[in-house]
């Protein structure tokens, strides 16, 4: 009988995590002050985030220690089973071997908690009260509102208005985990305010949800922020998935030749891929990653790499990175939480550097993705998995059209139960192919007053 699952025991899960920073051949370019534009140090990041994620977010140590107490938050559900595609292949009738790496078994149903628990537990240790974030699809909020609630510390959480009103039942889950869930923009914010004032219909985006929770956490001395994506020290939690999947890799007697994950900011991607560059960078190997982007905000494919806000407002410290513009606001389609402006610095610097590649799908054909893996595995993905599906349905039609048997891995993010009305609308007709125009780029580009690298 075919191996199908792949599994490692509680005593694999990772007890470091892995900081590609120090394999970088060229790092990363600091940060700099919003005002003077001068570049700063860890103590401007000191009214936000705690001070040992500070030290993670600057370090170039190669390792990490895990702590034994998020290692025990983690044994409730990783390590997370890898599964070969068998069903996939068969559908494709691909020569080429597909697996996917399954993080929906967490408790949100994403590889969100990976970080939520370790930022929690940072935050835990030095006395926070409260922590306020923004989320997209939901899937950051869900997963921080069940580690806030795990170490005892209040959750604020400002969701993207669009988001809002399509997945009713990410507030809930954030609701029953005692999490305070608005609609963003809100007028609770002075960057709300400023938002609703230009456009009282606006949709929302990560961006303006970013600026509303940093202004909230910056008020009190007794409550900090947390990031779901893009900075360092996120990555680098994320790392436990890569590390794992390596082991899983080995079980099975294979080594991928393509790892695809889908690209929000850099979490989801840096989670499995990053441990595989590793491997590029130290042993030689020759294992392509592919970040996979919605059309409708392709910053890697489509963006322009210099400084830039963080956040819609112009709150946070000034980033070197792939993006679309911080006033960019993403069409209202169902891009799952893929709809944020700009790329992680680390994955910026990387795809600069041209050690990774980047990709994008439209909204139709990553749907048309899921339904396909949903038939042929079973597991309803999340429509942000939906769009590193679709590339590796497209890297197997290529192994099939050129008779090579390469091998594929998967990053499958969550499972798709609380995105079922996305579903329903695209099983319906009622989604259109969507793709932002290149008028559209360059009016959000050229709001840009920020550093040219």
């Amino acid at each position: 009988m075919k191996q199908r699952k792949f599994l490692l025991t509680e005593k694999e899960i990772p007890e470091q995590w892995y900081n590609i920073v120090h394999d970088m051949p060229n790092k990363p370019l600091p940060p700099l002050h919003p005002g003077t534009k001068e570049p700063i140090g860890p103590e401007a990041l000191a009214p936000l985030f705690p001070m040992e994620l500070i030290k993670q977010e600057v370090t170039t140590d190669k390792w990490v220690d895990i702590p034994e107490e998020v290692r025990d938050v983690y044994k409730i559900w990783r390590p997370t089973p890898m599964f070969r595609a068998y069903g996939l292949e068969k559908m494709l009738d691909t020569p080429a071997k597909i697996y996917y790496k399954y993080e929906g078994v967490s408790p949100s149903g994403s590889h969100k908690p990976n970080t939520a628990v370790a930022q929690a537990y940072y935050n835990k240790k030095e006395g926070v009260k409260k922590i306020t974030t923004e989320t997209g699809a939901g899937q950051w909020g869900s997963a921080l509102s069940f580690a806030c609630q795990y170490f005892g510390i209040e959750c604020e959480v400002y969701m993207v208005k669009i988001s809002y009103e399509q997945k009713p039942y990410r507030k809930v889950m954030m609701n029953t985990w005692g999490a305070k869930v608005h609609a963003s923009p809100t007028n609770l914010t002075e960057a709300g305010k400023k938002i609703l004032a230009e456009d009282p219909n606006s949709p929302g985006s990560l961006g303006i949800a970013i600026s509303e929770a940093v202004e909230m956490a910056a008020k009190d001395e007794n409550t900090k922020y947390a990031l779901g994506s893009v900075l360092n020290h996120v990555l680098m939690h994320q790392t436990v998935i890569g590390l794992e999947a390596i082991k899983q890799m080995e079980k099975a007697g294979d080594l991928p030749d393509i790892v695809v994950a889908p690209f929000g900011g850099g979490s989801n991607f840096a989670g499995i891929s990053f441990p595989f560059l590793r491997l590029n960078l130290e042993e030689g190997k020759n294992i392509r990653c592919i970040a996979s982007e919605p059309a409708s905000c392709p910053k890697l494919t489509r963006g322009v790499f210099r400084y830039d806000f963080g956040d819609t407002v112009g709150m946070t410290p000034l980033l070197p990175m792939y993006t679309l513009g911080h006033t960019f606001v993403p069409a209202p389609i169902h891009a799952g939480g893929l709809r944020y402006h700009g790329a992680g610095v680390v994955v910026s610097q990387l795809l600069k550097d041209k050690l990774i590649e980047a990709i994008a799908h439209d909204q139709l054909e990553c749907f048309e993705a899921g339904v396909a893996f949903a038939k042929a595995e079973g597991i309803i993905p999340a429509p942000e998995t939906n769009h590193a599906i679709a590339t590796a349905i497209r890297e197997a039609k290529r192994c099939k059209e050129e008779g090579k048997s390469e091998t594929i891995l998967i990053h499958l993010c969550g499972h798709g139960n609380f995105d079922l009305a996305a579903y329903e609308n695209y099983l319906s007709g009622n989604l259109e192919k969507h793709e932002i125009t290149s008028e559209e780029i360059e009016a959000a580009l050229a709001k840009l007053d920020t550093p040219v690298i």
